[in-house]
């Protein structure tokens, strides 16, 4: 439990000092040109969001998948977003952006799971780490730019940076059956190439208030297909 709050508050302090740092230098990064609403050298954004985490992990055999919300008890959470976009030229884009996805829940389990070779038991007071942190570098050229925004194309490689843990101590369950202490771990990083159009607009005369998106995506040959979007409304 202690673990957890340390993680909760080292989280909830990187956001402050993110936002922070967005309120202090974005003011002296936005340029002051009335004729262009979108030049800057060098822009930090973050977004605030609400995780809802779901899916399953695969357990050791094919049918053996683990329900994250159902069999691990994973819930909503708040979490957060951040990019950093350097301008090299008036329509190149250097940017890397990143959103740490982090949560560990306590349940008890309500069936029987595999994971990583390792049973654990109905019954058994679990507690599972889930780390999925997603860091795209990437390249976008504007193809069309006005005043209120820019069309352009972005490439990025999505780097999935994700491992799943968990454990349970020595216990005697509801049924009288003593069991010994088990944990497993699993890890993968998975790099996706992705391509697909990015656009920024701002609704009024002024680079206060705008909506930004995209839709990126690669065809994966045998492995199917992988797509993604962000859409955002924002406050400079």
């Amino acid at each position: 439990m202690a673990s957890r709050k340390l993680d909760v508050c080292r989280h909830r302090a990187f956001l402050g000092v993110a936002l922070l740092t967005v309120l202090t230098f974005t003011p002296y990064l936005h340029a002051t040109d009335p004729n262009d609403l979108d030049a800057y050298k060098v822009r930090i954004s973050g977004f605030w969001f609400y995780s809802s985490p779901s899916g399953d992990l695969q357990g050791s055999t094919e049918s053996g998948v683990i329900d994250l919300q159902k069999d691990l008890g994973f819930a909503n959470y708040s979490t957060f977003s951040g990019k950093l976009d350097w301008k090299v030229t008036q329509k190149n884009h250097l940017y890397l952006a990143a959103s740490p996805f982090s949560q560990s829940r306590q349940t008890v389990l309500a069936r029987t799971i595999v994971f990583q070779g390792q049973t654990f038991s109905v019954g058994l007071v679990s507690r599972a780490q889930l780390q999925a942190n997603l860091y795209a570098p990437g390249y976008q050229y504007d193809i069309i730019r006005r005043k209120r925004g820019n069309l352009g194309l972005a490439a990025q490689i999505d780097l999935f940076d994700s491992s799943a843990s968990i454990n349970a101590a020595a216990q005697v369950t509801s049924d009288g059956v003593q069991h010994g202490a088990v944990s497993a771990k699993g890890s993968l990083l998975a790099p996706i190439p992705v391509f697909g159009p990015q656009f920024r607009y701002y609704l009024t005369d002024s680079p206060r208030v705008f909506v930004e998106g995209n839709l990126l995506g690669m065809y994966l040959f045998g492995y199917g297909n992988f797509v993604s979007t962000a859409d955002t409304v924002g406050v400079t």
